[in-house]
């Protein structure tokens, strides 16, 4: 059975490289030992191979051996831009949003919101989510994920806006042709509310269906992102 090399994110891919504080934690907590092997990766778009050169308690250096060709991402960035959900489903979709390819995740404020707003806390363990996520995927891009803003603030210049809607009798794969970003846009259990539809509508976005069914807030933007990954670009 082939041995289980461990994935750690730098801030670059350099000849020798220092480990941050919170990888270090999973280093020490994997018992690793000077001389094993690892993978790393810089979050945007790089990997490689290394060796655990130095190990201490304070800190860790690896020895870049050499770099690998990372998994390909879709021929435009994804964004996903999701309106606040409750509880724990915000984590669930940044981390299978990670997975299934998501180049940056914008949180919305929208007129059904599940949540008035998250606190810079919520904040910073989503974007561990990612990044847990983009390690265990073996992913080498690690998402943004970026503070609520209002949805008529949200900016589409130049990008391909789509949106879940119920009513439209578009499909994904007829709107999205590659030849420019992506911004998928997801509502909150509600819907999009009217004044939300008009807003989409007068920035240029249009709207596609996810099938015959109603899809619960957490599972449409997945279904979106689940399409695009089906589509095998």
């Amino acid at each position: 059975m082939a041995r289980h090399v461990h994935r750690v994110r730098v801030s670059a891919l350099t000849p020798k490289m220092d480990v941050e504080p919170a990888e270090l934690r999973h280093l020490q907590v994997l018992r690793l030992r000077v001389g094993d092997a690892l993978e790393v990766f810089d979050g945007e778009g790089e990997e490689g191979r290394a060796e655990l050169s130095a190990l201490s308690p304070a800190s860790a250096t690896l020895t870049l051996l050499g770099r690998t060709e990372a998994a390909a991402e879709y021929p435009q960035p994804v964004t996903l831009a999701i309106a606040l959900l409750k509880g724990d489903k915000l984590s669930d979709v940044v981390r299978a949003a990670t997975e299934l390819g998501a180049a940056r995740i914008q949180l919305l404020h929208t007129r059904y919101a599940d949540v008035p707003d998250i606190g810079e806390n919520k904040l910073t363990r989503l974007r561990r989510v990612g990044e847990e996520a983009a390690r265990q995927s073996q992913r080498s891009v690690v998402p943004e994920v970026l503070a609520p803003i209002k949805l008529g603030m949200l900016d589409l210049d130049g990008q391909l806006g789509v949106y879940a809607h119920p009513g439209s009798r578009l499909k994904l794969a007829e709107l999205v042709k590659w030849t420019q970003p992506v911004t998928l846009i997801s509502g909150p259990e509600g819907g999009f509310a009217p004044e939300d539809l008009s807003v989409l509508e007068r920035a240029g976005c249009q709207g596609a269906t996810l099938g015959p069914r109603i899809l619960r807030a957490e599972t449409a933007p997945l279904a979106m992102l689940g399409a695009l990954a089906a589509s095998g670009v």
